[in-house]
C-alpha cells in the first residue's frame, strides 16, 4: 500500500509552488528589455533580372574532309592545338595532281596556238574577201574554224583551273581559327575526296566568341517584347550577364543577338542566344550556365538585407521597433534578392527602425532595446550579384 502524505506537509508544498511561481512571475516583469539591432531601409538604383538556364555552343564547328583521293603523307598539327585560320594541316601525296596540272598547261599551249593559227587564217580570208579572190563559203569556214580554236582554249584552260585547284586541295589548309581534335587518319592511309562523303580527317571548333543558347518562356518573352516596344530595351545587342556552373556571380558579359522567329508549341519557349567574347577560350561548347537579362529600366527603391524577412503563411513581414520600444510587424511586398539585400517594392517609408539581428527575441508587442547599425549595401545594385530569389 502506497504511504498517504500527511495533510499539513501537503499544504506546505502546495504554498511553497505558488510563492515559486509569483517570485518567476515577478521575476519576467522584472527583466530588462533584449537588445536587438535595428537599421532603417536604404534607397538604391536597382534594375529586375530574370534569370534562365543554357548552353554554351560553338560559333562555327568544321567537319575537315580530303577534297581530293590520295595517300595521306603528312600531319601538320598536334591534336587538341589552337589553329589559326590558313594554317596547313594535312598534305595527300601531289604527285598524281603536279602531272595532271602539267597536262592540262600543256594542253592549253596547243589550244593557244591553233587559236593563233585560225586568227591568222580567218584574217587572209578577210582581206581576200575584198578583192573577190575567195568564196564566201571558204570565209564562213575560217570564220567557224576560228570560234572552235577559242572555245577548245577556254575548255582547256578552264581543265587547268580545275587541275590547280585538285593540286591546292592536297595540302588541307585550316578554313577557320579555333581548337582542333584529334586526326582520325594517320599518315600512310588512303583518304578519298569529295565536299559531303569525303574522307573526315578532323574537326575544328571555333571558341571565340562562344554562342550561349537558352529559351525564353512565354511570359517572359511577352514582357521583353512589350519593353522593345516602350523603348526600355532594345531588340539587339542587349546586355546579358552570364554565371557559369560553378560561380555564383555574373561576370561573364555578352550581348544579345537573335531571337528565334517563332514559340516552340511543345515547350511553350523561344530560342535566345547570346555572344560572349572569348579570347582565352576559357568557355568550352557545352558548358552549362545560368543568364540573366534586364527586364526594365533602372529605378529607385528601397531595400533590405535578405535575413530581415520573416513569413508569414502568404504573407512577408518585417518586425520594427516604435518610439516606445515596441515590436511591430509590417507586411510588405518584396523585388528580388541583389546578392545579400533584398528589394522592398511597397510597405514602408524609409524611416522605420527594422530588426536585422535578434529576431528570435522580438515578438509582436514586446518590448525591445533598439541598437541603430547599418547593413553593408553595394552602391551599384543594377548588375546582378549572386544568386536571385
Amino acid at each position: 500500500m502506497p504511504r498517504s502524505i500527511p495533510g499539513g506537509a501537503l499544504r506546505t508544498a502546495v504554498g511553497l509552488m505558488l510563492a515559486c511561481a509569483a517570485l518567476t512571475a515577478v521575476h519576467a516583469q522584472e527583466m530588462p528589455a533584449m537588445p536587438v539591432s535595428v537599421a532603417q531601409p536604404v534607397k538604391r538604383q536597382v534594375v529586375d533580372w530574370a534569370e534562365f538556364s543554357g548552353r554554351f555552343e560553338a560559333s562555327a564547328l568544321v567537319d575537315l574532309r580530303a577534297r581530293v583521293s590520295g595517300q595521306l603523307d603528312e600531319v601538320n598539327f598536334r591534336d587538341g592545338a589552337v589553329v589559326e585560320k590558313g594554317d596547313l594541316l594535312f598534305t595527300i601525296d601531289p604527285r598524281p595532281y603536279e602531272a595532271a596540272l602539267r597536262q592540262a598547261e600543256a594542253n592549253v599551249r596547243v589550244a593557244q596556238t591553233r587559236v593563233d593559227l585560225t586568227a591568222s587564217n580567218l584574217q587572209r580570208a578577210e582581206e581576200l574577201r575584198t578583192t573577190g579572190n575567195i568564196p564566201e563559203s571558204i570565209l564562213q569556214q575560217r570564220q567557224q574554224e576560228s570560234l572552235e580554236a577559242i572555245a577548245s582554249l577556254e575548255a582547256a584552260k578552264a581543265t587547268a583551273e580545275a587541275a590547280r585547284l585538285d593540286l591546292d586541295f592536297t595540302q588541307v589548309k585550316a578554313p577557320i581559327s579555333g581548337r582542333i581534335g584529334r586526326k582520325l587518319v594517320t599518315e600512310g592511309n588512303y583518304v578519298t575526296g569529295g565536299s559531303a562523303t569525303g574522307t573526315l580527317l578532323t574537326t575544328i571548333v571555333q571558341y571565340d566568341p562562344a554562342h550561349f543558347y537558352f529559351d525564353l518562356d512565354e511570359q517572359s518573352f511577352q514582357k521583353y517584347q512589350r519593353a522593345v516596344a516602350s523603348g526600355e530595351r532594345e531588340r539587339a545587342g542587349q546586355t546579358a550577364l552570364i554565371a557559369l556552373s560553378d560561380e555564383t556571380d555574373f561576370t561573364h558579359e555578352a550581348k544579345l543577338d537573335f531571337i528565334g522567329n517563332q514559340i516552340d508549341e511543345a515547350t511553350g519557349t523561344i530560342r535566345v542566344r547570346a555572344v560572349l567574347p572569348n579570347p582565352n577560350n576559357f568557355v568550352t561548347p557545352g558548358l552549362f550556365g545560368r543568364v540573366r537579362i534586364a527586364t526594365g529600366k533602372p529605378y529607385e527603391t528601397l531595400v533590405l538585407p535578405d535575413v530581415a524577412i520573416v513569413a508569414d503563411q502568404d504573407r512577408k513581414l518585417v518586425m520594427t521597433v516604435t518610439e516606445d520600444g515596441s515590436v511591430a510587424p509590417k507586411p510588405v511586398t518584396i523585388g528580388p534578392r541583389v546578392g545579400p539585400v533584398r528589394v522592398i517594392r511597397s510597405g514602408l517609408d524609409g524611416n522605420e527602425k527594422v530588426i536585422i539581428n535578434g529576431l528570435m527575441r522580438a515578438r509582436p508587442g514586446s518590448k525591445v532595446q533598439p541598437q541603430p547599425t547599418e547593413f553593408d549595401v553595394p552602391e551599384d545594385l543594377t548588375r546582378p550579384v549572386g544568386n536571385a530569389g
